[in-house]
């Protein structure tokens, strides 16, 4: 897998010029690129920059609405359903979430659900949006159908993350991880660097196990059988149930509460559908925050400070990984497969940006780049 190496600086001001070429304002376009970067810089790079070809085609395709609005179609003190009408998921889970804020601060909680929305980003950034506001957040998104259930031969659920993130010392507790195996992303990734796939990732068309990356991501597509293993992986001993379990809880607070697309009927006749789940909690409901963070504090303390493991040197918490990895980003670059360069000029042809003004010259057949532009 070859990768070359960009500043922060010159990716942020690249998608910000892109989605403004697409027809979003400046404030709409540094949300979304907010959520972009912020995944590569935490080091996820399955929905960084290589998600940049996804929302190219989806508003090419008139999946994604540059122009729709978010609307508020119920509401009480504690929850809200958000009508996305087909817009950028980012946008709308934004709005999403900060009304969630907005209420949990008044009431001590909320849940807001929304349904027509499209692909929103790592589900850990509207997490995020609470914990920096002292609350606890929680965040989930369905997704075109991937998951194969225990015992199915065909994906029937999304890869349906559960992000949460609630204030802590040194640093917040930030959890973000798909109910698959793996996400999707991951397996465009192992497609771009033509690897195989590690065996307990994926399912063929029959609910065989694969290595196939093209294959499973064409099945997906065609909705032919086939996907991604839950959690677990594929059977009851190793407890696949729990991850189809999990992707289940995830459906109930994105699909089923906002009364929008199931998993398995989004992304069929030029619809995306995708539905999210926000919650917000504020500690004083329990307590002093301060004692509480305090208190959750001290046990993450506990957690790295616990016996390690013959060859281990290192207990991580979740969200110390994050950290790390965005001081090295933010100071050494962040690398972009040279393949997701190449869909980055496609959309600078198709969007009318100056690839050149921020990358240069650059000869997509030497791979081996390491230059931080």
């Amino acid at each position: 897998m070859a990768h070359m190496k960009f500043k922060f600086e010159t990716l942020n001001a690249f998608c910000n010029e892109a989605f403004k070429k697409f027809g979003f304002t400046e404030e709409e376009s540094k949300t979304i690129t907010d959520v972009l970067l912020l995944s590569d810089i935490y080091g996820i790079e399955s929905h960084g920059m290589q998600r940049l070809s996804r929302y190219h085609k989806g508003i090419e395709k008139g999946l994604i609405k540059v122009d729709a609005k978010p609307e508020v179609v119920f509401e009480t003190p504690v929850s809200a359903v958000i009508e996305g009408h087909d817009g950028m998921g980012q946008l709308i889970a934004k709005k999403a979430m900060e009304l969630c804020i907005e209420k949990a601060k008044t009431t001590g909680m909320a849940i807001v659900t929304v349904r027509n929305s499209n692909h929103y980003g790592i589900a850990g950034y509207y997490a995020k949006m609470a914990a920096d506001e002292g609350l606890m957040g929680m965040s989930f998104t369905n997704s075109e159908a991937i998951m194969v259930p225990t015992f199915a031969s065909k994906a029937m659920l999304g890869s349906n993350p559960i992000a949460v993130a609630m204030p802590a010392k040194p640093y917040p507790f930030f959890f973000d991880a798909s109910t698959t195996v793996v996400t999707r992303g991951k397996l465009e990734m192992y497609r771009k660097a033509e690897k195989e796939l590690p065996n307990g990732w994926a399912l063929d068309k029959d609910g065989k196990p694969s290595t196939d990356a093209p294959d499973v991501l064409d099945n997906i597509v065609n909705k032919v059988g086939g996907g991604i293993m839950p959690l677990g992986g594929s059977t009851e001993q190793l407890g696949s149930h729990k991850g189809y379990g999990y992707g289940m809880l995830c459906e109930i607070f994105c699909s089923i509460f906002s009364q929008g697309m199931t998993s398995n009927h989004t992304h069929i006749g030029g619809k995306g559908g995708t539905c999210h789940g926000f919650m917000a909690i504020d500690p004083k409901v329990f307590g002093d925050p301060k004692d509480i963070e305090e208190h959750f504090s001290t046990f993450l303390q506990e957690l790295r400070d616990a016996p390690k493991a013959e060859g281990q040197a290192r207990i991580y918490t979740h969200g110390e990984k994050e950290v790390e990895a965005t001081k090295d980003r933010m100071e050494n670059g962040i690398g972009v497969d040279i393949k997701t360069v190449l869909e980055m000029k496609d959309l600078s042809e198709y969007v009318g940006v100056d690839f050149k003004k921020y990358f240069g010259d650059i000869n997509f057949e030497d791979v081996n780049y390491q230059s931080v532009y």
